[in-house]
This record gives structure tokens, sequence and C-alpha cells, in this order.
């Protein structure tokens, strides 16, 4: 972004050092990560993740799609690409709120608050890509595992 009294809080590259560089080469296999921002990126910012899901991943999803809680509320996002039916997912994915499972195949907002466990994530169909995002409420993408039972 050309420098200005304004542009730095106009993010246009990924610029997270959160990943290290197996994790990011796992992740390409079946998404792309487009842009991450958090106080870290920009100051005072909180945190957001925007990514394409184009299958699913064919060895079990990294950290943070297994059960966690947040200090933080989150919104967890999950679009499809049909210009005709935007609604239509294009895709199934399996998303556990506490001990709910919910199957997704709809364009849909999830709202976590903060404590709530949630996870996994299971991408378990992908017929054409699908959007997502998360935004935590505060400036790091802080998790707090969960111990199995």
């Amino acid at each position: 972004m050309t420098e200005s009294k304004y542009g730095k809080y106009i993010v246009t590259e990924l610029k997270t050092k959160r990943f290290d560089p197996e994790f990011a080469a796992r992740y390409a296999q079946w998404a792309t990560r487009i842009l991450w921002m958090d106080d870290k990126v920009v100051d005072g910012a909180f945190q957001m993740n925007v990514s394409w899901y184009f299958r699913p991943p064919a060895t079990p999803m990294p950290e943070g799609s297994g059960p966690h809680t947040h200090d933080a509320d989150e919104i967890i996002g999950f679009f499809g690409n049909n210009p005709q039916d935007p609604y239509d997912l294009g895709g199934e994915i399996e998303f556990w709120l506490e001990d709910e499972k919910h199957i997704l195949t709809k364009s849909c907002l999830i709202f976590v608050p903060r404590g709530m466990k949630h996870c996994p994530l299971i991408l378990r169909r992908v017929d054409r890509p699908i959007f997502h995002f998360t935004t935590v409420t505060s400036g790091q993408y802080e998790l707090i595992k969960q111990e199995k039972k």
C-alpha cells in the first residue's frame, strides 16, 4: 500500500508470521489463506482470517480445527460461491458447538461466545470452493485447547 496517513490500515497481502513453513505447506494442499489481520499486522486491530477451501484435506486438519475455546467472542463464516444460489454452500462441513454436531450445507455465520467449546471443523465434501473466515474480538487468535475425556 502506498505510504499515506491511513494506508497502514489497509492490508492487501498475507503478513502473518503465525504459521511455520511446514504448517503453511500442509494448509496449502487443500486451502488458500488470503489475508490475516491481528494486532501484530495492524496495531490495535482484532483478529481476522480469510481463506478459500478447495478440497477436504488428505490428512487431519491442522491446529485450530480441534476442540478449543477462546477468551474472546468469535464469528466464523462459510460461504458458497454460486451467484444463482448464494445460500448453497457447495459442500458439506461438520462443525461442533459444545457437544452438538452440526452438518453445514448452506452459507452461514456462526457466533461462538467466549468460553464456548467449538470444533472440530471437518470438511466432508467440497464441490465448489468455499469462502471461509474467522474473526476473534481480541488482538490475537489464542486457543485454549480442550483436554480429551
